[in-house]
């Protein structure tokens, strides 16, 4: 399993970013995808998760509702975070991940984030937000 995000970088408040994961190694359609994010100091957090249709989005930080959305791509192996009106509290190394609940024909996200749902991770790439 490879899981390679990309896209962050140095942007000022209010600004956006898209993120790109890249997964290849396993079945990409089957598995739900998550975004996840850890700031210095503080504990890895869940951000958004897609099931694997791509049919539904799951938000696990409310203070992204209205800023962050997540969407895939199955035929290209790819996931994305569009991040809209950043803030500097955004700051953090983000994840892409694979998982979610298993179902007969695919995976979906609980309602609540667990790391435990999601055993395969990507390198993060860094997003730093100035105000």
């Amino acid at each position: 399993v490879q899981l390679q995000a990309s896209g962050g970088g140095l942007v000022q408040a209010g600004g956006s970013l898209r993120l790109s994961c890249a997964a290849s190694g396993f079945t990409f359609d089957y598995f739900a995808m998550g975004w996840f994010r850890q700031a210095p100091g503080k504990e890895r957090e869940g951000v958004l998760c897609i099931d694997s249709e791509g049919g539904s989005s799951t938000y696990y930080t409310n203070s992204v509702k209205g800023r962050f959305t997540i969407s895939r791509d199955n035929a290209k192996n790819m996931v994305y975070l569009q991040m809209n009106n950043l803030r500097p509290e955004d700051t953090a190394v983000y994840y892409c991940a694979a998982g979610g609940l298993p179902g007969q024909y695919g995976s979906s996200c609980r309602m609540e984030m667990i790391l435990d749902d999601f055993p395969s991770w990507g390198q993060g790439t860094q997003v730093t937000v100035s105000s």
